[in-house]
């Protein structure tokens, strides 16, 4: 079966060492495969401590980001992507450093609603900087993969097939990171996003459309999980979930986490567990 994974923010809100060892003991307590650990800032994340408490509850590892204002590198200004580059950079070396298989999550330009299309210099920086992001990762033996956010949170693209044409302009290997969430306000469906991304699918988040417990909103897993096993996906899926109890309140803001969908954390994530493991055993 899949290595299945569980976001970070669904156990701590920052990553101080009392935090660390929290979501990573507990994320292995339940059963999880590996934790997704979110590193906005990746001069403040010990990856030190993180490799130690990794290895010492035997757990894989991937690290998502986003970038913000200061270094988007879908902007026009080159400062600004020059100062982009460099928080990538920075990303790579602590997710190598923590000894992360993965790093995921939209580092093609900030997370956050744009008042305008994206320009095509905009667009060129993108490219570039992305081709440019593959070596960096490929060198550091991470594999990389593009995540397909919705209209309020980007504006480069916003389903699988805009994504598969930006890593063709990248001419590297790149791989899709498809997200359930996005998936059920962007695409016309759940099975034709995965089909389209068969053999270049490299990272899966499944949260419902509330955010909340999975199966109490309006997805349609069996249709998404279907077509997950029929294409052969082998990747990490990896479930998520935000609750304004828990989310570091810079990331709550940007991700417009006004509500407290739940308050216990393992009894989610549990949840989650088995709900994910049945539907990717099922025949």
């Amino acid at each position: 079966m899949n290595p299945l994974g569980c976001h970070a923010l669904v156990w701590v809100g920052d990553w101080s060492e009392r935090s660390a060892r929290y979501a990573i003991e507990s994320t292995a307590q339940v059963g999880y495969d590996l934790i997704e650990v979110p590193i906005l800032d990746p001069s403040t994340v010990d990856t030190a401590m993180t490799r130690r408490l990794l290895e010492d509850n035997g757990l894989g590892s991937a690290c998502s980001l986003g970038l913000d204002d200061t270094t988007d590198v879908s902007s026009e200004d080159p400062a600004i992507v020059a100062a982009g580059r460099d928080r990538l950079a920075a990303a790579v070396e602590a997710a190598h450093d923590m000894g992360a298989a993965h790093l995921v999550g939209v580092l093609y330009s900030k997370l956050g609603k744009y008042p305008r299309p994206i320009t095509a210099t905009g667009r060129g920086h993108v490219t570039e900087s992305m081709a440019w992001l593959a070596k960096q990762a490929g060198d550091a033996g991470l594999s990389l993969s593009l995540e397909v956010v919705n209209r309020y949170e980007t504006n480069v693209v916003n389903t699988a097939a805009d994504m598969l044409t930006l890593i063709d302009e990248t001419g590297a290997n790149i791989g899709a990171h498809l997200d359930s969430y996005h998936m059920n306000i962007e695409e016309n469906g759940f099975v034709e996003p995965v089909q389209q991304t068969a053999g270049r699918l490299g990272y899966l988040h499944i949260g419902e459309s509330h955010r909340g417990y999975l199966g109490t909103g309006t997805i349609d897993f069996d249709a998404l999980f279907g077509a997950v096993r029929d294409i052969g996906y082998t990747g990490p899926v990896t479930f998520e979930s935000f609750s304004s109890a828990v989310v570091h309140p810079d990331l709550s803001n940007t991700l417009a986490v006004w509500r407290n969908l739940w308050d216990d954390s393992r009894n989610l994530a549990e949840t989650a567990f088995a709900f994910m493991a049945e539907r990717l055993a099922r025949r």
